[in-house]
């Protein structure tokens, strides 16, 4: 089990109005579930059990995908945060790893529901890699983004007074 430093784990939504704070991390999981792929819009989604979850800024809307599962949202800018059995809403839920602000600290140990897996997943690693320093077109559009995502830390407030 995974613990943090300052005696917490912290995460978050994109747009910084849904923020959390877990005790600690369970086992780590990736989930090929069609349900997953379609909550997460990606090839799977990837989840790890969050112990001692609080919410610290705003609270997630919630979709039941299922009769047995619930899952958690930002209603603002859509990013996907939890999984939880409608019955273990109040127990431990499940939190979409890429919203903690250190996704490293949950490596997945485990794929679940591999029937759905699709079937070009296995290959991914051997396609070709493209940085943006490879042609100057991507190169100058990287250069050009000004990002609006939440940091990946705690904010007193967001977004910041200039931006509003």
């Amino acid at each position: 089990m995974n613990t943090a430093m300052n005696g917490g784990i912290s995460g978050g939504c994109q747009c910084g109005a849904v923020r959390y704070r877990a005790e600690a991390l369970g086992r780590a999981s990736i989930c090929h579930c069609r349900m997953c792929q379609k909550a997460f819009g990606s090839f799977f989604g990837p989840l790890v059990t969050a112990k001692g979850l609080v919410w610290t800024r705003g609270a997630p809307a919630t979709f039941a995908s299922s009769n047995k599962i619930e899952r958690g949202f930002c209603a603002q800018c859509g990013t996907p945060l939890t999984y939880a059995e409608n019955d273990n809403w109040g127990g431990d839920p499940e939190i979409s790893i890429g919203s903690l602000d250190n996704p490293e600290l949950a490596a997945p140990a485990i794929q679940v529901n591999p029937a759905n897996k699709l079937s070009f997943f296995a290959s991914l690693h051997t396609l070709p890699v493209r940085s943006g320093e490879d042609n100057e077109k991507a190169a100058t559009f990287m250069a050009g983004i000004v990002g609006r995502q939440h940091p990946d830390h705690d904010t007193e407030n967001w977004p910041p007074e200039t931006d509003r």
